[in-house]
Order: structure tokens, then sequence, then C-alpha cells
């Protein structure tokens, strides 16, 4: 791309910015500037919006609090350092629910602005998904980026946990926290992930499929089972399959998540004043999680991620829900993330697949979970399910 993708990113912003409210701030003098020196590369000039937790050189990283109002970042996270290099460009920040938990921001659905974008990458998610950038950064600790991804009808990447360093990322959780992309489509996905890692993407005609409809743990929308039905019919899977059944590991990535963020947001904790109710009743159920139950809830995820492992050893790939139906109504609420906490306690590679709609017109997107040693196996499937996806409704 050239200078004037960003010229591009910028006049789109400024048309969209006032319905969808995905940024909370741009810089576009410096972007212009680096995108005029921005070093060859597969994403050379191509801009990028990085969600408010995560540290661009300059900007502000405010997590979506006051207690953090007016912190400058001093230097970029592992993930802006690895865009960078590839010739991409920071357009500026965009908007994170509070501290990446449940408290929304202003971020408002692309595809109906009465609809939630989800949480807590909502403003990637809306920014990708209103055309303003074809690329951002956002990360995952439950459901922060598969969830946005299928409300807002864009591809989501979620790494492994511990692939990519969260250096320069305000997380709340060590064994759950992991980065991600967000793109318009399966194939930009892979290309940024090429970029930041060198993982080739891997096609695979015919994967071996397990349906995982969830409903173990949610009631799934019927557009939603429908549409995994048949998107796993015409990549030639069986029925819906419960060999993949999680009705424990939702409560178990809760008691490790409300342990580990009590301690990750301890001096935050000193001002509860300024913090959201939803914040505050999390850090009280991690303090007052004994030490002995957050051990057992590491045990179980060890003997779980074992099982789903041998299991990613018989089959290529699984597919669910990437959420229980489409982006509920209202701002006041992100939607809830439970079809994702298990694979997020587990540590597993995820892959948003768009293009399903329901009856009214809002995207319903599916999850494609993989083994963390396949990666590049992993979004050639996913990029395969995307055409299969576009094709059955042409």
């Amino acid at each position: 791309m050239t200078p004037g993708a960003v010229e591009e990113a910028l006049r789109r912003l400024e048309k969209t910015e006032p319905e969808i409210r995905a940024w909370v701030h741009v810089d576009a003098d410096a972007a212009r500037a680096e995108a005029e020196r921005a070093p060859e590369g597969p994403l050379q000039g191509v801009p990028f919006g990085v969600k408010d937790i995560i540290d661009v050189t300059g900007l502000p990283t405010e997590c979506g609090s006051p207690l953090r109002r007016g912190r400058i970042a001093a230097a970029d996270a592992w993930l802006v350092d690895r865009l960078r290099g590839a010739g991409a460009v920071p357009l500026g920040k965009t908007v994170t629910t509070e501290f990446a938990y449940f408290q929304p921001g202003p971020t408002r659905n692309p595809h109906n602005v009465h609809h939630t974008p989800g949480g807590s990458s909502s403003g990637s998610a809306a920014a990708v998904a209103a055309g303003v950038v074809p690329l951002a950064l956002g990360s995952q600790t439950a459901g922060s980026l598969t969830r946005p991804a299928s409300f807002c009808g864009v591809a989501g990447y979620v790494a492994p946990v511990g692939a990519w360093p969260t250096t320069g990322f305000t997380g709340l959780s060590e064994t759950l926290d992991a980065p991600g992309l967000l793109a318009a489509h399966v194939r930009d996905l892979a290309t940024a992930v090429e970029a930041v890692d060198g993982t080739h993407i891997e096609v695979l005609r015919s994967p071996r499929v397990l349906l995982w409809p969830g409903t173990e743990l949610a009631e799934v929308d019927p557009k939603m089972l429908e549409a995994l039905r048949r998107t796993g019919q015409a990549l030639g899977a069986g029925d819906l399959d419960d060999k993949a059944r999680t009705p424990l590991l939702a409560d178990t990535h809760a008691t490790v998540m409300a342990y580990e963020a009590a301690l990750a947001l301890a001096p935050e904790a000193e001002n509860p004043e300024s913090l959201s109710g939803h914040l505050n009743r999390l850090i009280e159920r991690g303090r007052h999680t004994p030490t002995d139950e957050y051990e057992a809830a590491l045990a179980v995820r060890r003997a779980a991620r074992a099982r789903i492992l041998d299991l990613l050893d018989d089959v290529d790939v699984i597919i669910g829900p990437a959420a229980p139906g489409p982006a509920p109504y209202g701002l006041d609420a992100t939607g809830t993330p439970i079809l994702s906490r298990p694979w997020q306690l587990l540590g597993l590679p995820v892959v948003t697949v768009p293009g399903h709609r329901d009856l009214c017109g809002m995207p319903l997107g599916l999850q494609l979970i993989g083994h963390p040693d396949r990666v590049g196996r992993l979004l050639g499937i996913a990029e395969h399910t995307e055409r299969v996806i576009k094709s059955n409704a042409e």
C-alpha cells in the first residue's frame, strides 16, 4: 500500500466516527509522516488500529479508565513493533471496555448502531467493520476478541496463549491473556500473522472437522445452530458432536480469571470509587477465592487441555458458534463470553470466520479452534470455510 491508504482511512474515520465511536485517540499527522517513511514489507503502508490497552510509543494507553487518563506509552508493545517492522502504520487507539472487562465504552455496532459491538475489543472490531482500517489489534482473556468479531461480522485471530508476548499490554490474567488481530477477511489475518511470526498458511481441502454446538453452556440461537450445521455439511463434517463438550470449563475459567485479575489490578482496587461495579465484583471475587481453589482450577485446566489436544490429533479443527447469537440490542452490556471461556482457558488458537447473517441481517460468526502447534493449518481451514460460507450464500 501507499501513503494514500492512511489518507483514505482518515477520510473514512471522519465519515463514520460520529456514529460508530470506535476511536479514543488518533494522531493523523504522525500517521501521515510514518506512512511516508514506512519500511518495505508485506504490510507496507497498511494503517491499523490499536486497542487501548496496548502501548504505542507517544500515545496514551488509558484502558477505558479514568485511573489511567493521560498515561503516555514510552515504548511500543511487542506486537505493535512487529507490525511496524513489516511496514504497517498505527493510525491510533481504539475503544476498549474498562481494563478489557465488561463495562462498555461508547462504541456502536456498524451493522446497527442500536446494538452492542461486543467487548472488550469493541473499537477494533467496529473500526474494521466500518471499513476505516483493514487491520486492528485486540486481545482476549475470556471472549474479548471472538465475540466482537462475531457481532461485527469480521474475521478474528486469537494467538495461542504464550505464543506472542504480551509485553506492552495491560492484562488481567497471565494464564489467560492472549494478543490477537481483527480484519475484514481471513486471508488478511493470515497475511498479518505471517508478517508477525512467519507462520505460513496451510491449504487443507478436506479437513477433519468436529462440530461443537456449545449448548451445554448456553442457549444458542437456532439460526446460529443452522449456520453451524450448514457449514459443517459443506465441509463434509458429520452432525453435531459431544466429544468436545466442556460443561465445567467456563466456571473453571472464571475462577482463574478472577483470582489473577485481583492480583493484576491490586493497585487500581485501592480506588474502588473509580472502578465500575463489574470490575469491583471481579476483584472482590478474586480476593475471596482460596488459593487451593485456584490451584485446583489450574489442575482442571491441565487435564482438560491434554484431553482436547489429543482430540485435535484426531481432527484438524473444532467448529462452533462464536457467540450464542447475534449482537444483543442495547449498548449497556457487551454480550456473554460464555462460548469462548473454555477455549481461552485451554490457551488454544481461535479464528472467527464471518459470513452468516440472521433474519435481520445481523452477523453470526463461527469460531474455529485448532492445535497450538498447527496455526497455519487452522488459518488455511478458516480461509476455506469463509469461501464455503460465501459460495453457499450466493
